[in-house]
Parts: structure tokens; C-alpha cells; sequence
């Protein structure tokens, strides 16, 4: 089995020059894989992504949450970022394989897909559609809940999580060397961004996953 992610970046017209997100959008996907076999970004501001692993999944879009809203806006007086991003994860098979990952196909595909149109009509902007119906629930209600704040994040905190879930042994001291600030500054953003929440939230889907594939 594998997971796919599909996306597409919220009010990305509010940004005059889309190279401030799309480019590092693109230097992050480079890293998961080649385009367009493994990744692909379309009609300017829609991706796919094919994940081998598919407990790594959440991690991964957790990535792309944060890294999107680290753009800052270009309203100098506001906090939070002018764009966010929605996001569906499906898993399942994948059953047929193309040097395009907009042609290849199988039940991961079409999971991925379904739920992504739902996104809106649910109001939320992450969620998951896998096999198991039970862990689709508990998975998206902690998604839902999570979303409260993760929709929230300011810029700040939002670089803040990029970098824990990029570099998750990291101290905040390290964290802190990272972004250029001291560490009680590392201590605020910590608990204003939730990281520990998300972590658990993360952790919690790493294991249902991993149970239930080894079913």
C-alpha cells in the first residue's frame, strides 16, 4: 500500500509572486522524490504526491502545512500568512504505474480524491480516507480538532514546526540556533503552536496505520 497526498494552496492569488511559495514548495517535494513520476505541481497551485510509506504520510503533510504558512504576507502589520493549504491523504493500493504521477491510478488514488472533494463541504483542510472506516473517524476528528489551531498558526510558529517535524530530535536549543533566536523564545512559540498536540496527534496515526497494515 501507499499513501497520496493531493493539495491545492488556498488564496494563493493573494500572493503577487507565487515563486514566494511555489519555490520552496518545489525545493521540499525534490527531497520525497522525482517529477513528475513521484510529485507533481499543476495548474499552478493544485500538487499530488505519491508516498511510499504511508505512516508517513501525516508527517509529511504536516511538512507542507507549516512550510506554506511560513510564507510571509505581504501586509507587513499581519501576523499569520495571506495563504494556507487543504490537504487530502489516501490510502490504499496502487495499481497502475506511470512516469506520471497524474496518470498512474489504484484505490489510493481514488481515496485521495474523494475525500479532497469533501474537504470544503466538511470545512476542514486535512483529512484522510483509507480501507478502514473506523480508523478514518478517529483519525479525522483529531484532525478536525488539531485544525482549530494548526489554521491559526502565525508565521513564526509555523516556522517553528516546520523545523521539529523536519529535524524531530532536535533540542529547542537547537531549534532555537536554527531560526536564529533564544531559546526562551523557542520555549513561547513551542506552546503557542501546539507542537506537543500535534505530535501526539502524529504519533497516534503512525500507530493505527502501522496496525493496521500488518493485519
Amino acid at each position: 500500500m501507499i499513501a497520496i497526498i493531493k493539495g491545492d494552496i488556498i488564496a494563493s492569488r493573494k500572493i503577487q509572486n507565487p515563486e514566494r511559495w511555489m519555490l520552496p514548495l518545489k525545493q521540499l517535494l525534490e527531497t520525497w522524490g522525482q517529477s513528475p513520476k513521484n510529485w507533481e505541481l499543476v495548474w499552478g497551485d493544485f500538487f499530488q504526491i505519491e508516498v511510499p510509506n504511508p505512516e508517513d504520510a501525516l508527517r509529511r503533510a504536516l511538512i507542507i502545512k507549516a512550510l506554506i504558512k511560513s510564507v510571509e504576507p505581504e501586509n507587513a502589520g499581519k501576523k499569520q500568512s495571506s495563504i494556507d493549504v487543504r490537504m487530502s491523504i489516501g490510502i490504499g493500493e496502487k495499481t497502475y504505474s506511470s512516469e506520471r504521477i497524474s496518470e498512474s491510478n489504484g484505490p489510493a488514488f481514488v481515496n485521495a480524491g474523494e475525500k479532497f472533494e469533501k474537504l470544503n463541504k466538511e470545512k476542514v483542510n486535512l483529512a484522510i480516507q483509507t480501507p478502514w472506516k473506523e480508523i478514518d473517524e478517529d483519525i479525522n476528528l483529531n484532525l478536525k480538532l488539531a485544525g482549530i489551531f494548526m489554521d491559526e498558526w502565525t508565521v513564526s510558529s509555523a516556522q517553528l514546526v516546520e523545523l521539529f517535524f523536519k529535524h524531530p530530535h532536535a533540542t529547542q536549543t537547537e531549534i532555537g540556533e536554527m531560526l536564529g533566536i533564544r531559546q526562551n523564545s523557542v520555549s513561547g512559540r513551542w506552546t503557542r503552536s501546539h507542537i506537543e498536540e500535534i505530535q501526539a496527534v502524529e504519533i497516534s496515526f503512525n500507530k493505527k496505520i502501522k496496525q493496521a497494515l500488518q493485519k
